[in-house]
């Protein structure tokens, strides 16, 4: 791979067998066959090097396929499948032969049904044919030993239960960094370490990766009884996601580098993000609870400027070395130039900004500390001018790495004010604001500054004066009430997390029943809304839900998620939390909101580069080390959800929405930023299109689409007799 290459990708075939939405795609271990799955339920294999359908299997899913899998070491006969009827089902294809491709249902070799809600992701470990994990929105991840047996009882039967629990993360999702776990951890992902197999990644519905080693877990258990999560090697998390407290944000993919030294995290609402596995403790990497908000807060910072390398150390490898380095430097004094001029003109911030990465991500071993300052916070200027969403963060670390190293930086501290004061941090603002006044106490810009924020500050005062003088009492619950539509969508999620892995009898033991009425118009297609008018769905949803109190979902030692006898204050403070992986580069430029099982993927044998899908059709190609955009390809009607690249060729099968897969090699003649596809050529600016996507990440918070809506409420419980919402859009 080589951006060259990449630049000169373009829709080679379009591969036709499914009826419906491919969620899922892989290739073998040689790269000779692809296999794919999707909403009709089927699971096709492709031949590589004549692109064609080879088999065709009738799986018997009930409902959505999300994930498919070769079995290592067997001769790529055993697949394996799971869905969203919950259950894990297993093939042998050298059965199949002499058969028809669509000659009615197969046989599977193994089927599991010990899920109680659907399967997101399978994993399978490099050189084990006997074995595949499964990971569920039950909050679950399961180790199933074809060894062991071919089948397991169906969830909650009166049968002796399986035990291959290997993670029970019933009680792991944690609403921020400082908060204990204690929710339900729907996983939406799983990967297993190439390189490393004992290592297991998982991400679910809250912010938090997780690095578990295999060895180091306790024995496979049922899932009878709610067990505290098992400790974790490592989390991952972008430190200004990690205290958010939204139950809306959560992870869609996670996935290992090729060498298994890195991982890349797709979020819902948000961009994709690169993390180090290794790392050295108390490096810049790791930070814990407390560390996010001293990042806000206006401390005195030592000035650590580095040393310029001596002249004598140009010549210990030659004049060449001396030679390149130079023309490094310069090349990058050059980019700088540019892109202050672009702020002052405020023309080309995009540019300008991709300027500044190539200096400080892709040059920064050449640079000194005075041009690495310049370059720091011009790009946190440029930052806060763009708006882009969460620019404003990233501008808060570049201001921080300036100060570290020139704390008398009028321009760092300055910045820093104006990044505080765009994330409504006005306090900490005036205080970055007041500093910056010290260091130029006759600027004219940092007075204005001061002064606004002096009353953008009194005015929020006398507003809460004023609320605390009316006194307005809160409304008590009562039983039967309506909820309205914000109260679902955006209450505390410990509200809502009982348990639905108990006996019927311990369900119905509610405090109260609430009621809720809503008139929906949406569609379901698999895993998303699929804007097509024969699909929409009309009518209404009345749902009585029943919830436990905190008494029983809190209940102690006998498997569930804390004690009842601790006040809940001694409780959070017994806490301690983990410290957690910080992000060391951003991809920005695509929109993941309309699916959660959205990928974000290495490519090439050396992951040189990531690409992700898109909510607009399109598919997105960076450079990893810098996050700049290589290649923006048309590859869907409507969703781009899968990108997997070959083993071994310069080679990307992707897939959406449509009921096709698009492969794509670098055939075009010229290299160009932009490819179209199927649907025709692309036509919108590389900007234009990243702004448009931008938009509808920074609005996804205010307009919910209706498929999440229903996904919120499929995690509630549901009393005998109510219709499940995701019964309700199948019917």
């Amino acid at each position: 791979m080589h951006s060259s290459v990449i630049r000169r990708f373009a829709l080679e075939e379009e591969l036709e067998g499914h009826q419906s939405c491919v969620n899922a795609i892989a290739w073998n271990s040689s790269g000779t066959l692809l296999i794919s799955g999707s909403d009709d339920a089927r699971i096709n294999i492709w031949g590589y090097s004549g692109r064609k359908l080879l088999h065709s299997i009738e799986t018997g899913h009930s409902v959505n396929i999300f994930c498919t899998k070769f079995i290592p070491e067997t001769s790529d006969e055993l697949v394996v499948s799971g869905a969203g009827d919950a259950e894990v089902r297993l093939f042998n294809l050298s059965r199949l032969n002499g058969r028809g491709l669509h000659d009615g249902a197969a046989t599977p070799s193994a089927l599991y049904q010990c899920h109680t809600r659907r399967v997101k992701k399978l994993a399978v470990e490099v050189g084990n044919p006997n074995v595949v994990w499964s990971a569920s929105e039950d909050g679950t991840l399961r180790q199933h030993d074809f060894r062991e047996g071919t089948s397991c009882p169906p969830a909650r039967s009166s049968q002796q239960e399986c035990r291959n629990v290997l993670l029970d993360l019933r009680c792991g999702a944690k609403r921020s960094l400082a908060d204990p776990p204690k929710h339900t951890l729907a996983l939406k992902s799983c990967d297993i370490s190439s390189t490393r197999p004992h290592l297991l990644l998982v991400g679910g519905n809250d912010a938090f990766a997780r690095l578990y080693d295999r060895r180091m877990l306790p024995p496979l258990t049922s899932c009878r009884k709610r067990m505290s999560p098992p400790t974790c090697v490592n989390y991952f998390c972008p430190m200004h996601l990690s205290d958010r407290g939204r139950s809306s944000l959560h992870l869609t993919h996670v996935t290992f580098s090729p060498n298994g030294e890195e991982v890349l995290l797709s979020y819902s609402g948000e961009h994709v993000y690169l993390m180090d596995i290794n790392h050295a403790s108390g490096s810049v990497m790791q930070y814990s609870s407390g560390d996010v908000s001293e990042l806000m807060t206006f401390t005195p910072v030592p000035n650590r400027r580095e040393h310029q390398p001596s002249v004598s150390s140009f010549f210990q490898n030659g004049l060449q070395k001396r030679s390149n380095t130079a023309a490094r430097v310069e090349k990058c004094r050059m980019l700088v130039e540019i892109a202050k001029r672009s702020l002052e003109e405020r023309t080309n911030i995009f540019h300008a900004i991709e300027a500044c990465n190539e200096v400080l991500d892709g040059n920064n071993g050449d640079i000194g500390p005075s041009l690495r300052h310049e370059c720091l916070c011009t790009r946190a200027a440029l930052l806060l001018q763009r708006k882009w969403k969460n620019d404003a963060h990233m501008a808060v670390r570049d201001c921080r790495d300036a100060r570290r190293i020139d704390n008398s930086s009028f321009r760092a501290h300055y910045c820093m004010a104006e990044a505080l004061e765009q994330l409504g941090k006005h306090k900490e603002a005036l205080n970055f604001a007041v500093a910056a006044q010290c260091l130029s106490p006759f600027d004219t810009m940092v007075a204005e500054k001061v002064e606004n924020l002096n009353k953008q500050l009194a005015v929020a005062e006398a507003e809460k004066n004023n609320k605390a003088s009316e006194g307005s009492p809160k409304s008590e619950p009562r039983a039967g009430r309506v909820l309205s539509l914000s109260d679902i969508l955006y209450r505390t999620e410990g509200n809502s997390d009982a348990s639905q892995d108990g006996p019927r009898s311990d369900r119905e033991d509610s405090d109260y029943d609430e009621e809720l009425e809503l008139d929906f118009e949406t569609s379901i297609s698999g895993d998303e809304g699929h804007d097509v008018e024969s699909n929409m769905l009309h009518g209404s949803l009345n749902l009585r839900i029943h919830r436990r109190g905190d008494a029983i979902r809190e209940t102690g030692p006998n498997g569930s998620c804390g004690s009842p006898s601790l006040p809940s204050q001694n409780k959070k403070s017994a806490y301690q939390p983990e410290a957690v992986i910080d992000m060391k580069q951003r991809y920005i430029g695509h929109c993941n909101v309309g699916t959660d099982i959205k990928q974000a993927s290495f490519l090439g044998q050396r992951g040189e580069y990531v690409a992700s899908g898109s909510d607009d059709g399109r598919w997105f190609i960076w450079e990893k080390r810098t996050g700049r955009l290589i290649k923006m390809l048309l590859g869907d009607g409507a969703v781009v959800n899968c990108v997997q690249c070959h083993p071994f060729d310069c080679f990307v099968a992707t897939s959406g929405i449509d009921s096709t897969i698009k492969l794509w090699c670098p055939t075009a003649a010229v290299p160009s930023m932009v490819a179209g596809g199927s649907t025709g050529p692309e036509t919108s600016n590389v900007l234009e299109a990243m702004e448009s996507n931008q938009r509808k990440l920074c609005r996804n918070r205010e307009a919910i689409l209706p498929f999440e809506l229903l996904e919120r409420l499929r995690m509630h419980e549901f009393s005998e007799g109510s219709l499940h919402p995701f019964e309700c859009a199948q019917s």
